[in-house]
């Protein structure tokens, strides 16, 4: 299992003080609160430390730390029973990925009045749902909308696939789809004829697996570690394709444009504010009529949102 690139900072501040900057429904604004982490996952307490504050915490640089202390959230806050990842997939910062969604419930609402549209009715698509189904977790148990995630990974699909099995509470609202062709993105997930009221993505940002291996050794230094990665294994795909951020985003606004027009909103998470650019001038090539940008900040780090539409 590997903590994703600036997680582990992210969580490590966010334990420290209340997280005033994440969005206001976002459960996590407040210091985790360990005693009821604990009673909902019991095998936390073994990773719980005193920091240099005399705080309680947990080592953010420890992988299994992380992974446990995010089993303990999801059961507490999203009510599941059980949740597990494959040695060598990320694990993601809930916090932040929480904040994805609620700031996308919002946009939603824009379009309907000012009202966030609930239930299974409202039908979203995950491109690149990973091994750990976070967004549909956190999605569905918030605002009870259905998911459709798609990976290429067949080991993360199977991964995100046992996890909506094991817990009742998922029960007929996750579909999980394997992308048969590792050049498409929408093509060969979209069936004829359906629509998704939103799209979502975390996309692959470092271009190369040596720019992902520097980021990942960077964030261990930042956490006073001198431990370096070597090996990336099965994440590869979750961390670096060829082109990088900009490469995968642009591609996703052409293959958008093929689509039947709809009501559609298309979003992607967008890491490097100097990848804007060339983003904005896709959506334009392909006659994008609403685009929007959210800009979101986890703890120090900033990032966005880009969301764009084709209907009037």
């Amino acid at each position: 299992m590997v903590i994703e690139t600036s997680t582990a900072k992210f969580m490590a501040e966010a334990a420290k003080e209340e997280k005033k900057n994440l969005h206001p429904r976002n459960k996590h604004r407040s210091r985790y609160d360990f005693a009821a982490l604990v009673k909902s996952a019991p095998e936390l307490r073994e990773f719980i430390q005193l920091n240099p504050y005399g705080d309680e915490s947990v080592d953010f640089s420890d992988p299994q730390a992380v992974k446990t202390l995010n089993t303990a959230l999801l059961k507490h806050f999203y009510g599941l029973e059980r949740w597990d990842i494959p040695e060598g997939y990320l694990c993601p910062p809930i916090p932040g990925r929480a904040d994805y969604i609620h700031y996308l419930a919002d946009l939603l609402a824009a379009s309907n009045e000012g009202n966030i549209p609930t239930g299974k009715s409202v039908k979203v698509l995950d491109v690149g749902v990973g091994a750990n189904c976070i967004y549909p977790i956190i999605g569905h148990r918030e605002y009870g909308w259905s998911f459709v995630g798609s990976d290429i990974d067949k080991r993360a699909a199977s991964s995100a696939e046992n996890i909506v099995a094991v817990n009742p509470v998922l029960t007929g609202a996750i579909k999980i789809r394997l992308q048969p062709n590792k050049g498409q993105i929408f093509k060969g997930v979209i069936k004829p004829g359906e629509v998704f009221d939103l799209t979502i993505c975390n996309p692959p940002f470092h271009a190369s697996a040596e720019e992902a291996a520097a980021g990942s050794n960077r964030k261990l230094r930042n956490l006073g570690k001198q431990s370096k990665v070597l090996n990336f294994g099965g994440q590869q795909v979750e961390l670096w394709c060829e082109g990088g951020e900009q490469a995968f985003i642009r591609k996703m606004v052409f293959e958008s444009a093929d689509l039947p027009k709809g009501k559609t909103w298309f979003s992607t998470l967008v890491s490097k504010s100097s990848n804007l650019p060339g983003i904005y001038q896709a959506l334009e090539k392909v006659n994008a009529t609403a685009v929007r940008t959210i800009e979101m900040a986890q703890g120090q780090k900033i990032s966005r949102i880009v969301a764009w539409s084709f209907q009037d």
